[in-house]
């Protein structure tokens, strides 16, 4: 009977193992409460995502509705309205239930395909960061190449300008996009774990969950609209950001990657004045090189 609850499954898995810590616990009995591990994976990971990206978004609602925010908005004379916010979280909320949620309920066969641990006790957190850097990694060189490539005729036209319908993005825009985007780009994601997996044999699910998340939060961010003295890429010079980001949306070209700024850089897609700075000085110093020859 204990087991009828959740709580009485979290105190019936207390009693025999006291060797776990107060989380594992939790995680174990979520699973033996639910008796399914398929729908038991599936509901929390379901209900972490929204969680995590509609409570992450809220914050950036909120900033746009202060005044005294505007000194750090981007694009100043473009603030989203209550229509625009509301608009695009129907279409947010209709994609994540029409094409993540189908592939989120498949989420626990296929890491049991892969051999993605679901069990505890969880890994340390040094093996965890360390898988999770690899990831953002992986996602963003994924992510610069499909987003170059729907930038082109028929992509962009079909698929990717549904993204670029706001030209100032905000926090809920991040997964505002065409069902096809977002199960391209999104493959970004969860393939470079699956992939890891698929190499090394040594990943558990927290780790996938923990990765999720922090992706989300970038993705979010990226889009907020906002560049704070604090933003992180004052101080990681090679992180992309909001200021990366929203210069593509405004001009609808360049700056492609995702997380970090070394793509762009390399293959010269970067965008704004700094980068078309840059390019004139280079082409003034080949003409007079030229020149001198």
């Amino acid at each position: 009977m204990a087991q009828d609850t959740y709580w009485g499954s979290f105190e019936e898995i207390s009693k025999y193992n006291v060797s776990l810590n107060y989380a594992e616990r939790m995680w174990l009995a979520w699973y033996m409460y639910m008796q399914n591990d398929v729908l038991a994976t599936g509901i929390m990971s379901f209900v972490m995502h929204e969680a995590v990206y509609f409570g992450r978004s809220l914050p950036w609602i909120i900033i746009d509705m202060i005044p005294w925010f505007r000194r750090y908005k981007i694009q100043q004379n473009k603030i989203p309205t209550a229509w625009e916010q509301w608009q695009c979280a129907l279409l947010v909320l209709f994609s994540h239930f029409t094409v993540e949620l189908p592939q989120i309920w498949f989420f626990h066969p296929m890491c049991q395909f892969f051999g993605l641990s679901t069990t505890v006790p969880f890994p340390s957190i040094y093996k965890m960061a360390f898988q999770i850097a690899v990831f953002f990694v992986l996602e963003d060189t994924w992510h610069y190449w499909m987003h170059r490539a729907m930038h082109y005729g028929f992509l962009y036209k079909n698929i990717h300008k549904i993204h670029h319908q706001y030209s100032a993005p905000f926090g809920l825009a991040a997964e505002y996009a065409s069902p096809i985007e977002v199960m391209v780009l999104g493959l970004g994601t969860i393939s470079s774990p699956i992939l890891w997996c698929a190499l090394t044999g040594d990943l558990h699910i927290l780790t996938m969950y923990l990765w999720i998340v922090l992706r989300l939060f970038q993705a979010i961010d990226a889009h907020s609209g906002y560049e704070f003295p604090w933003s992180l890429h004052h101080f990681l010079p090679f992180w992309a950001g909001a200021e990366h980001h929203d210069v593509h949306h405004e001009r609808f070209i360049g700056n492609y990657s995702s997380s970090f700024r070394w793509w762009d850089y390399v293959l010269d897609t970067e965008a704004g004045p700094e980068a078309s700075k840059r390019r004139r000085e280079r082409k003034l110093a080949a003409a007079l090189k030229q020149k001198a020859l």
